[in-house]
């Protein structure tokens, strides 16, 4: 199978990797530049974690999409143009803040069209349960939309797959714990903030830390906090 897939850096775009991996996966990972405040640290680790399974001798080809200057025009607080990241759990409101509007649809737009161009057979999304309550593209009603329109869109020769959909991100770590070779979670960045160390604090972060409290594991990063 040839599969195009989001690798963002983070803990779920690391898991989707190694999950498809696997598998057998022929895997083309796409990583996007849309002006985020942790988009450095993210394409870092992204880099990491390829460079991870490559010396294992597992085949991956990557590409990285430039859409900032489309970005520029939109409002977040993710974003660089934007407000300060709320601190907080990942369910509080003060999180839909760092809503980019729009993001995953321009984003699997891409990848629909990159794949479809080298004949891939599906385009894979990591994302989970704990991303519905803030973030309306990453939701069930939304991926099943997707689906349908890359139906319409590539007369059935592509589809979407999104394996960790009703999925929390305790149970996605547990999955990347228990693959051969596990997903290198130290070599992973979650944090939305713009330094060096993760800051411990905000949402993304909290709950990344909550999974892996509730597996009883420490996580392998450097904290702030």
């Amino acid at each position: 199978m040839k599969v195009v897939l989001g690798l963002s850096g983070g803990m779920d775009s690391a898991t989707l990797l190694g999950y498809y991996l696997r598998q057998g996966a022929e895997a083309h990972c796409c990583s996007f530049l849309y002006g985020s405040k942790h988009s450095a640290y993210e394409t870092q680790a992204a880099s990491d974690v390829v460079r991870f399974y490559k010396e294992r001798g597992f085949k991956i080809e990557t590409k990285m999409f430039d859409l900032r200057q489309a970005f520029q025009a939109f409002q977040s607080n993710l974003l660089k143009s934007g407000g300060e990241i709320p601190e907080g759990h990942y369910n509080d409101a003060s999180m839909s803040k760092t809503v980019v509007p729009g993001r995953n649809l321009v984003i699997a737009a891409v990848m629909a069209g990159y794949a479809e161009s080298i004949g891939a057979d599906c385009i894979a999304l990591g994302v989970h349960a704990g991303d519905h309550h803030i973030y309306p593209d990453c939701r069930p009603e939304f991926i099943a939309a997707l689906e349908a329109t890359l139906e319409y869109s590539t007369e059935g020769r592509l589809r979407i797959e999104a394996p960790f959909l009703y999925k929390t991100k305790t149970e996605i770590l547990y999955i990347g714990y228990h693959l051969t070779p596990a997903v290198p979670y130290h070599l992973t960045r979650t944090c939305y903030k713009d330094q060096q160390y993760s800051c411990g604090k905000c949402g993304s972060c909290v709950e990344r830390l909550e999974a892996f409290a509730e597996l009883g594991l420490k996580d392998p990063i450097m904290y702030e906090t």
